[in-house]
């Protein structure tokens, strides 16, 4: 009886993470996959500067918080510039809301506190076994990395979205934002870590594709279970809608940010392959992530560089865990409007 009772309560234990991101369209939807997961247990929340500055990703964090009903999470801004070059917003495809022009209200319930790098670094020491999830440049994490490497011996798992292997870059024709705009903090990080960064990339998120068919059965399921998060995620991704099909003639857009949570929640909805991988701090090719397949450099593997994704698998949780739904259910349903 005793063996079946801790054998339950180790299978109910969360796995205790930090979120470090850029808010961001696509980290929200991240933020909100994340929210509604029970695995999980969010130490905090931590911004630098990336897809807006860090000031402003702060309190797009809280916006999500207080919409989710989690208010309670504590959001610490970090890095207001990338670790040597020229901070580069990425508000030309989130809006200069960094939330799609929603006109969201801002939070006075709550505030963003500063310390993003101590936070991390204390959290890391304190707690046995933490992970993070990093949605953005990897400013922050070089920054506590420079700070006290010693600290990262209690990093359980690093997932981070950005960088790509075979397809082509979001920001030139080889780079992924993220790496592209703090290419020095992702290659101290590659190269410092001491453990394998589990690389999102464009190869992979770029499956991930929010169709209006999709959008409008969220819509369909706000109806139905009496929330509005379908019109939310509507009201933050029209901008990046219009992005899409001006840039690329995509009808839809895709989501980048949400992948890493849902790998990291089931790593079976991806795969890939060991690697070592270097980013690029300079000239024509700044911010690839040179991924090195062929092993021509010797070198022991610094990444897991992921190469194929479930798309169906991965809507089927978003949707499912959002809306506190069977899974199969809202398979079935998906299979016929992917048109798979």
């Amino acid at each position: 009886m005793q063996a079946c009772l801790l054998a339950a309560q180790k299978i109910m234990e969360k796995r205790t993470i930090i979120i470090d991101c850029d808010p961001g369209i696509d980290d929200s939807l991240a933020l909100m996959l994340a929210l509604v997961s029970p695995e999980i247990r969010i130490a905090g929340v931590t911004v630098a500067s990336g897809n807006v500055p860090a000031d402003l990703g702060g309190k797009n964090a809280l916006k999500i918080l207080k919409f989710m009903g989690q208010l309670d999470i504590l959001v610490y801004q970090g890095a207001m510039v990338p670790l040597k070059r020229e901070y580069i917003s990425a508000q030309d495809t989130h809006g200069m809301d960094g939330l799609g022009e929603s006109g969201i209200s801002e939070v006075t319930e709550a505030s963003v506190h500063l310390g993003a790098v101590d936070f991390i670094l204390d959290t890391l020491k304190k707690e046995e076994k933490v992970s993070i999830i990093a949605l953005g440049p990897l400013t922050n994490l070089a920054l506590a990395l420079k700070k006290d490497p010693l600290a990262f011996q209690n990093l359980e798992m690093l997932v981070s979205m950005g960088g790509c292997f075979k397809s082509y870059g979001n920001c030139s024709p080889v780079a992924e934002y993220n790496y592209w705009c703090d290419p020095d903090s992702a290659e101290y990080v590659y190269q410092n870590l001491g453990k394998k960064i589990h690389m999102v990339g464009l190869d992979v998120t770029r499956k991930i594709v929010l169709t209006p068919n999709i959008l409008e059965y969220m819509k369909r399921l706000d109806q139905e279970e009496h929330q509005n998060r379908g019109a939310f995620v509507e009201a933050i991704t029209r901008f990046y809608f219009d992005f899409h099909w001006n840039y690329e003639g995509l009808i839809g857009c895709v989501v980048n940010d949400p992948l890493a949570v849902a790998y990291f929640l089931n790593p079976k909805l991806c795969g890939g392959f060991d690697a070592y991988v270097a980013v690029e701090t300079g000239g024509i090719s700044i911010g690839q992530s040179v991924v090195d397949s062929m092993d021509f450099w010797k070198k022991k593997p610094n990444a897991h560089v992921l190469t194929w994704a479930d798309s169906l698998g991965f809507w089927s949780m978003f949707l499912s865990r959002l809306y506190g739904r069977g899974e199969e259910g809202i398979r079935q349903i998906l299979k016929e409007l992917m048109n798979l």
